[in-house]
């Protein structure tokens, strides 16, 4: 449970090698850190999550392994995490951005990337939202994305899974609305990570840390959702009133 501040004690991490994840483990009050959990597949970048965290004096970092297509095996893992203690913030933030053009060729990695972004994602939130539930407390963070507010010709088949877990974040919100548990959705616009090195930048970009600092403070004032940077919000609302003809002739 939060502390006598409100700030965190115990953090879970789906996606634990995230960077944005990781940004934003580390906005908040590290000394008031007791429990953090990142759930991801073995990996060296795992172990140097879990080494970075700790020496930069956040207690109780540990790894688990999970599998985001692994669905079968998420409410195990879930009850496994929940039966040790509370978790007061939940980050769901793993997915994959693919290749679209190599994915319109062979439609089976188009599924892959579905399966990861947006069922394994559902899985995991609903199991997580079950337990939220039972102990009356609790936020899961959704990381959906401005992709999914309207399709473009370079991210559709990625845009389109982050539409639907953003819907997914919105509608699991109202259910559990008045049970004390809460979902927070954030949509971040292009930041600046691994996964977008060598992509050309959009308007707006902005460091993982900087998102971190924006959630955190979107969590404080119990927000539901938050455009990452907030500027973004009023881009997309012009955007998605664009006629498709004058869309397209967009850059991609």
């Amino acid at each position: 449970m939060n502390d006598a501040l409100g700030e965190p004690q115990a953090i879970l991490v789906f996606g634990g090698t995230s960077e944005i994840a990781l940004a934003t483990v580390r906005a908040f009050p590290r000394e008031r850190l007791r429990r953090v959990i990142l759930a991801a597949r073995p990996s060296a970048g795992r172990d140097a999550a879990v080494a970075a965290l700790t020496a930069d004096g956040i207690a109780g970092v540990c790894a688990v392994d999970f599998q985001a297509q692994a669905t079968s095996e998420h409410g195990a893992l879930v009850d496994a995490i929940f039966d040790a203690g509370d978790i007061d913030v939940t980050l769901l933030a793993f997915g994959v951005l693919g290749d679209q053009l190599a994915e319109e060729a062979s439609p089976d990695l188009a599924v892959e990337v579905a399966t990861t972004n947006y069922t394994g994602a559902l899985s995991v939130g609903l199991h997580v939202a079950q337990r939220l539930r039972s102990q009356g407390h609790g936020t899961l963070v959704v990381f959906s994305s401005v992709a999914g507010d309207r399709a473009r010709r370079s991210n559709y088949i990625y845009g389109s899974t982050k539409a639907g877990l953003d819907a997914f974040g919105q509608g699991l919100g109202d259910a559990l609305h008045g049970t004390g548990a809460k979902v927070l959705v954030v949509r971040p616009g292009f930041v600046r990570t691994k996964m977008t090195a060598g992509m050309a930048e959009a308007p707006l970009s902005v460091d993982p840390e900087a998102v971190g600092e924006l959630v955190v403070k979107a969590l404080r004032k119990g927000r539901e959702t938050v455009y990452a940077p907030g500027p973004l919000r009023f881009l997309m609302a012009g955007l998605k009133t664009l006629p498709r003809p004058v869309f397209r002739k967009l850059p991609r």
